[in-house]
């Protein structure tokens, strides 16, 4: 099933005849056709399939353009994999110039009507396989009597709880069946002796449905309260692996359908949004302790704190993708909460003075500060965008930087209002370090996880002027400040005046003059 799995096929010598255009179409034995899916036999199209096109390059089969984009207007010898999107059908007969999706409809029709096919849908939910027996499972509520055989636990003695006086041995015995209390029992049907099912269910039978439990968890008469569960229910965010989605959530939404058909619950679909993590990669492969290339937690931890790691995880990759683990990266976020440690203290020092004014680069830096709380605003709300909302926080701290280092003072209110809004911002990603500095700052509430989301000043960030960057055929030559409302003509006419644009074009012919208002200016000269 794997994507990279090498492809390996053999002719049968046999063909079948396509049933819409009469072509033979030879039949090969291959790897990486399931047999449980459909018929076992599917029809390779190698033009739009990853797979069937690295087959058949692998045996020299014909391959045919059978969707065509009109925007790449594709060509088998310029085409180095399959093309895998939709488009429009070509080379099909009747159904030339439909759309893939008009298609697969009109296709499926006329298989119908010529009685040789129909439509259907497949469902994947394979048998549940319970295989990995486990003391802590689920017991199954089975009695096992040798005249009435298998007996259902009655209603009033569940649930089936757990012994604790086992043994816990080696081998493939379970460990429920050397507890004499609770292996031995009498059936519920004719009072013989009996023994309990050993056996146990794996924990996906918890957790398929542990979320409804959550909404109602001290209730001793039911699984849970209806009224509750529709209260709370669906989980707003699922967060897990591919290996969860792939079992765990399709257990739950099985799981949750059968629940709607006894009318236990109002909704089929137990979660709003899914987000599946990447892995923790290390030398390019998955961090794993069978493999041995584990980092100790403990010892970054111990080096370097907990806030390290956690803003190392957080930005060095989107949380959907693989994240590759760097010492280097690590050393990297270490540094970055030390200039912030550094940059508070600083702050507090340079906040002496109370003008009510700013001056032009305090407004700047201002600006700076709002435009961040919007960007990690942004990032937070729903996207789990941390590695970008970090970055622009980490720009933040840059910014502090250069005006410390060109300013002996800073307004004090202003000083206040950016390391109050620092923490803020920085609190989600590193709890520890923010408190400690929260508690240094003077700040009114007790604690910066209880200080409200600071709001974006709509005000501060209204610019009279932009920056824009000269280029002299594509050298950067020197940077402009243009009012926000001035037009290109009138930009082109300042940047021609400007001494460093006069020397670098003396005894040249300026050829054109682009202007990207708010972004840059280019001059072509010859």
């Amino acid at each position: 099933t794997s994507e990279d799995t090498p492809k390996l096929g053999m002719p049968t010598g046999s063909y079948a005849v396509h049933p819409l255009t009469g072509e033979r179409v030879p039949i090969w034995i291959a790897n990486y056709v399931l047999y449980e899916y459909g018929t076992g036999a599917v029809m390779a199209v190698p033009q739009g399939d990853q797979r069937d096109w690295d087959f058949a390059k692998k045996y020299n089969l014909p391959v045919k353009i059978v969707i065509q984009n009109k925007a790449h207007d594709l060509k088998l010898n310029k085409m180095d994999q399959a093309y895998c999107e939709d488009g429009e059908l070509v080379n099909s007969s009747e159904f030339d110039g439909q759309l893939s999706s008009e298609a697969r409809i009109n296709i499926t029709k006329k298989l119908e009507k010529m009685g040789i096919g129909e439509e259907k849908v497949n469902y994947r939910l394979r048998d549940w396989l319970i295989s990995r027996q486990r003391y802590w499972g689920c017991p199954i509520p089975i009695i096992n009597c040798p005249h009435c055989g298998s007996v259902l636990v009655p209603e009033e003695e569940l649930p089936v709880v757990l012994p604790e006086d086992v043994n816990f041995v080696a081998g493939a015995t379970s460990p429920l069946e050397t507890s004499e209390s609770f292996l031995h029992c009498k059936c519920p049907k004719c009072g013989a002796d009996a023994v309990r099912e050993t056996d146990t269910m794996d924990t996906f039978i918890d957790s398929s449905w542990y979320f409804l439990r959550y909404c109602d968890p001290h209730n001793e008469q039911e699984p849970f309260s209806k009224g509750k569960t529709d209260y709370w229910m669906p989980v707003d965010q699922y967060i897990g692996g591919i290996e969860h989605a792939i079992l765990h959530l399709l257990y739950s939404r099985f799981f949750m359908k059968v629940l709607q058909d006894e009318g236990m619950v109002d909704y089929p679909e137990p979660f709003t949004n899914l987000l599946c993590q990447g892995m923790v990669l290390k030398d390019g492969g998955k961090m794993s302790k069978s493999v041995g290339n584990v980092v100790s937690p403990e010892e970054i931890v111990g080096k370097y704190g907990a806030d390290t790691a956690r803003l190392f995880i957080l930005f060095a990759a989107p949380p959907e993708k693989d994240l590759e683990w760097s010492d280097q990266g690590v050393e990297g976020s270490y540094r970055f909460l030390k200039r912030v440690w550094t940059i508070v203290g600083k702050y507090q020092e340079l906040g002496k003075e109370l003008k009510g004014m700013l001056s032009p680069d305090e407004v700047a830096l201002r600006r700076r500060l709002h435009q961040s709380i919007a960007k990690v605003t942004e990032d937070l709300d729903g996207k789990f965008a941390f590695n970008t909302a970090i970055s622009a926080i980490m720009e933040l701290v840059n910014e502090m930087y250069r005006f410390g280092e060109k300013h002996s003072t800073i307004e004090d209110s202003f000083a206040k209002e950016l390391l109050r809004d620092l923490l803020i911002l920085l609190a989600p990603f590193v709890p520890h370090i923010t408190e400690e500095l929260w508690q240094g700052i003077g700040a009114e509430e007790v604690s910066v996880h209880a200080a409200a989301w600071p709001k974006v000043d709509e005000a501060a960030l209204a610019v009279d002027s932009l920056e824009m960057a000269v280029q002299i055929n594509g050298k950067v030559r020197t940077t402009i400040k243009v009012p926000v409302d001035m037009d290109k003509d009138s930009i082109e006419k300042l940047v021609r005046a400007l001494p460093e644009v006069q020397k670098f074009t003396e005894g040249k012919i300026i050829i054109k003059c682009i202007v990207i208002p708010g972004k840059i200016i280019n001059i072509v000269a010859k």
